[in-house]
């Protein structure tokens, strides 16, 4: 009998907190958008592990076979598909012959994680047309959403997964982020979720009367070629500190999150949130000299691992970021105290800016504009290097403030022709139709 043909939609994500702490295991503020991607999947004669793939964005139908890479340029959509292929096949043997075809009303490279939406929206229809999630092979290994959410981001990154053998990924070496918010997000709630271990701590509910509206920049945010360079440097300045770090001690941690959890206990962020004050102890220039991190002795065993400059700044980037303000983000949205919500925020962006050094010209005029505009909060999201900006601002007032912004946007100097401005609400997992 043919398989029935299965349709799974894979939403977007919006990074609301949490730049760059999920592949070091840390804390961040997730939630899915209302939009994202279509991935049907049929059976088809052929081979196994014979792939037809089309996409309603990019003329013509490509073929693709699993042990066999494709000749196609880096970032090309059909790579990610392939990856999704190649990798199924090793851990569950070859899958029948498909044909899959993917829509989308998610805009491509503009850091909703349009990439993450493909390969995890593939993967769960191929899977499913396959058979495979209904078998032990696949329930032993990925008995829930957040499970799958870490086998869907292994695939792209190229680790392995449990007893599921990596093989090359993508070329990112990203975390779980995306693919949380795509899979375990609730409708209408951001979700409050760490890495190590991986887990939602909490979710709250984002109220009816505000949403956020999405400036993209236009400035695509391709994690190909030098970007991609740029954008596994951060991933790799971590793990170069976690190596020395389970060197020196004679531990075994896997992420950072794990080595500071050994150094101040499970309640990450109460030894750090309690003493910083966000406005007098982040200064805008970015010199954290000052900082509780520097006067806290808990944290000098793994701080003075990372050599003054580029190192310094990211760690101290992480431990700020997912172990102080995404906490505090967390604890004043369902508190609904939006002016500390904001500072958190504020100062995220400040250290994306200064110490993560991920942003350019457009993203952070991008955050400056809404603010003047009157946004509740505004932060860039996403991979860096390009992308897009979340504003917080009255549902109410929104259309007319996302035409206002892109409006102001398209007249600064270096603001593509391809800027686009939409309305959105935290929206539903993914799912199959």
């Amino acid at each position: 009998m043919t398989p029935t043909p299965v349709t799974w939609e894979m939403p977007g994500r919006i990074e609301v907190l949490g730049k760059h702490t999920d592949y070091g295991g840390g804390r961040v503020l997730v939630c899915a958008v209302d939009r994202g991607i279509t991935v049907r999947a049929e059976a088809v004669t052929g081979p196994p592990g014979t792939l037809e793939a089309a996409s309603d964005a990019y003329p013509g139908t490509l073929h693709l076979e699993a042990d066999t890479v494709p000749d196609l340029p880096p970032g090309h959509w059909g790579r990610y598909v392939h990856t999704v292929l190649a990798r199924l096949t090793k851990n569950f043997g070859p899958l029948p012959a498909a044909r899959l075809a993917v829509a989308s009303d998610l805009p491509p490279a503009s850091g909703m994680s349009s990439s993450s939406a493909m390969i995890t929206g593939a993967a769960m229809a191929l899977a499913d047309l396959a058979g495979l999630s209904s078998t032990e092979a696949w329930t032993a290994q990925l008995p829930e959403r957040m499970s799958l959410a870490g086998y869907a981001a292994s695939i792209e990154n190229g680790k392995s997964f449990g007893d599921l053998a990596g093989r090359p990924g993508v070329g990112t070496s990203g975390g779980s982020l995306d693919h949380t918010g795509m899979l375990a997000s609730e409708q209408g709630q951001i979700s409050y979720a760490e890495f190590d271990p991986m887990r939602v701590i909490d979710r709250v509910a984002l109220p009816q009367e505000w949403s956020f509206v999405v400036a993209v920049s236009g400035v695509l945010a391709e994690k190909t070629g030098n970007v991609q360079e740029l954008y596994n440097r951060g991933p790799a300045l971590l793990g170069a500190i976690v190596e020395r770090w389970n060197r020196q001690t004679g531990r075994s941690d896997a992420t950072l999150q794990a080595a500071l959890r050994s150094l101040i206990g499970e309640d990450l962020e109460a030894p750090l949130r309690a003493e910083m004050d966000l406005a007098a102890q982040l200064p805008a220039g970015g010199d954290l000299a000052a900082s509780p991190l520097a006067g806290d002795e808990r944290l000098t065993p793994l701080r003075r691992l990372a050599a003054e400059g580029m190192e310094r700044d990211r760690l101290d980037q992480f431990l700020i970021e997912s172990a102080v303000l995404v906490p505090r983000a967390h604890a004043s949205l369902r508190d609904g105290d939006l002016d500390t919500f904001a500072a958190a925020v504020a100062a995220s962006q400040r250290l994306a800016e200064t110490h993560l050094r991920n942003q350019i010209p457009q993203t952070i005029e991008l955050v400056r504009s809404a603010e003047q505009l009157g946004a509740r909060a505004a932060s860039a999201f996403g991979a860096g290097f390009g992308g897009s900006v979340w504003a917080l601002v009255p549902t109410a007032d929104a259309d007319g403030f996302a035409a206002a912004w892109g409006e102001r946007y398209r007249r600064t100097d270096g603001a593509p022709e391809t800027a686009s401005v939409l309305v959105t609400r935290p929206g539903a997992p993914g799912r199959r139709l």
